[in-house]
């Protein structure tokens, strides 16, 4: 039988989904064979496997992180927020419904025994399963139907490791709150307690963590600094955390920070050699040297918002600046969207009229499938590199008919000069050949050289960077957490 181990949070975004891809990485490195497990996720930002199944981006990250290929039975449900109380559901990597979640709830029953299923399937592959609740352990309103946290947890019996966020403040609180507030029979689940994203000495915090350990029974295993990691982000909370990264000159690319924006993660191997900026609708504009719409969850009423509040008059303004339209991006590039009530209306909708192109939400089925294109479309961006592959995946519903030159093979449209590209392809940056296109252009435009800028290739390729960014991270796990008491929750030997 495979052996458990689970990762709860205090809150939300307290680094649960980071701590479990660093003990992924540091059994593989030990030689064994680990899968990641979150029986429900709730994130806007996905990823598809091999067989098309789509599950939240941070499982794919620790499968990764763990050197195996993601599959939908790390992540058999994902809950993909669209606005109005409501989320695509997702079951095995399929769009099962849009439900609220009073409808969602009614039917949790029966996602247990997808979720026992899926548990299952991973025991008959691999040794070590490491386990990841969702948001705050503590919801003492949901405990009879919280499938993330309390249901796994009964379920497996397995040891707690509990991650509470210092940055937002109040962790000792929420540490010594969640654990008193866990059902009784969970409670002697936690083992351990960490303390994530501390910015200093964490000497200062010595007396306080001998009265946690004193208050709540459990050792405290550590204090992990703030680490800024080469590994792609779970979720538009994340956005909020974005900083600019020091570095001489650089092109400034304005990505539109839709209120349903989605696999924005898209976009973070640019961050190393440009100023990305995350846009607002209510926002000026100004004048960047590149613009990106991002994939949405709802294409529609982002495009209305985008509309109402002049994003869409400033992008268009924008004349003589490069545009890229990524999924929904994509679709509302072009000259109109006709919904049949898939998305949230019946009609016809006026894109920006920037691509020649028509997008019609016909069926709810949803297109996932990792795909191998080759540059087809010209201009500047995608002359240099024409004729050459690139890799990427797409997510999204509605079928978009372009007139004229194609993008990427049978994909995405061109405008008649090139300064207009529209594509269903994420994972677009992950490709060294246009990433170092788009970049160089931005620059020989900006009059800051034809180089990739102080960088070399080798620090910039995105697969080396998610190489290296899980080797650090192991690394400081290691520096910073009693691992010797983690590895005896497993019943396995200090390294």
């Amino acid at each position: 039988m495979s052996r458990f181990i689970v990762v709860l949070g205090t809150t939300s975004h307290s680094g649960k989904s980071t701590f479990v891809a660093a003990l992924c990485r540091l059994l593989s490195d030990r030689g064994l064979k680990v899968a990641p497990f979150k029986s429900q996720n709730m994130s806007l930002n996905s990823w598809v496997t091999l067989n098309g199944s789509e599950i939240g981006i941070a499982q794919a990250v620790q499968a990764w992180a763990a050197r195996v290929q993601p599959n939908e039975f790390m992540n058999p449900i994902l809950l993909k927020p669209k606005g109005d109380r409501t989320s695509q559901v997702i079951v095995l990597g399929r769009p099962v419904a849009d439900k609220s979640a009073e409808e969602y709830y009614r039917d949790i029953e029966g996602l247990k025994e997808v979720v026992d299923r899926s548990i299952e399937e991973l025991e008959k592959c691999y040794d070590y399963i490491v386990v990841e609740g969702a948001g705050g352990a503590a919801e003492i309103n949901l405990f009879d139907r919280d499938i993330a946290n309390i249901y796994v947890a009964r379920h497996l019996k397995a040891p707690i490791i509990l991650v509470g966020d210092i940055e937002r403040g109040g962790v000792f609180a929420s540490l010594f709150g969640t654990v008193q507030l866990l059902p009784e029979d969970i409670r002697p689940l936690v083992k351990g307690l960490v303390i994530n994203k501390f910015r200093g000495d964490p000497a200062i915090l010595g007396s306080g963590l001998a009265k946690l350990e004193e208050l709540t029974g459990v050792p405290v295993l550590g204090v992990m600094p703030y680490l800024d990691l080469d590994i792609p982000s779970e979720d538009s909370v994340s956005l909020g955390d974005k900083k600019s990264r020091p570095g001489g000159p650089r092109p400034e690319i304005a990505v539109i920070r839709l209120p349903r924006i989605s696999n924005f993660t898209d976009f973070e191997p640019l961050e190393r050699q440009a100023y990305v900026r995350y846009v607002s609708l209510s926002e000026p504009l100004g004048h960047p040297d590149a613009i990106i719409i991002p994939g949405t969850k709802n294409t529609v009423s982002d495009l209305r918002e985008m509309q109402e509040k002049g994003m869409a008059d400033q992008i268009k303004s924008c004349a003589d600046t490069p545009v890229l339209g990524i999924c929904g991006g994509y679709q509302m590039l072009g000259k109109q969207i006709i919904d049949c009530g898939v998305e949230d209306t019946v009609g016809t909708i006026p894109g920006l009229g920037l691509l020649d192109a028509v997008t019609r939400f016909d069926l709810y089925e949803k297109k996932t499938v990792q795909v191998k294109k080759v540059v087809t479309g010209g201009g500047p961006v995608l002359d240099p590199i024409r004729g050459q592959p690139i890799t990427g995946y797409e997510i999204h519903m509605g079928v978009t008919s372009p007139k004229g030159e194609k993008a990427f093979g049978d994909d995405g449209a061109v405008s008649e000069n090139g300064m207009v590209i529209g594509t269903y392809l994420h994972g677009l940056f992950e490709n060294d050949n246009f990433r170092n296109s788009f970049l160089d252009f931005l620059r020989r435009r900006k009059g800051i050289g034809d180089g990739m800028s102080s960088l070399s290739k080798a620090e910039t390729k995105s697969g080396a960077a998610k190489v290296d960014g899980f080797e650090q991270l192991a690394k400081a796990t290691e520096a910073n957490l009693d691992m010797t008491k983690v590895w005896q929750m497993l019943d396995l030997k200090s390294s």
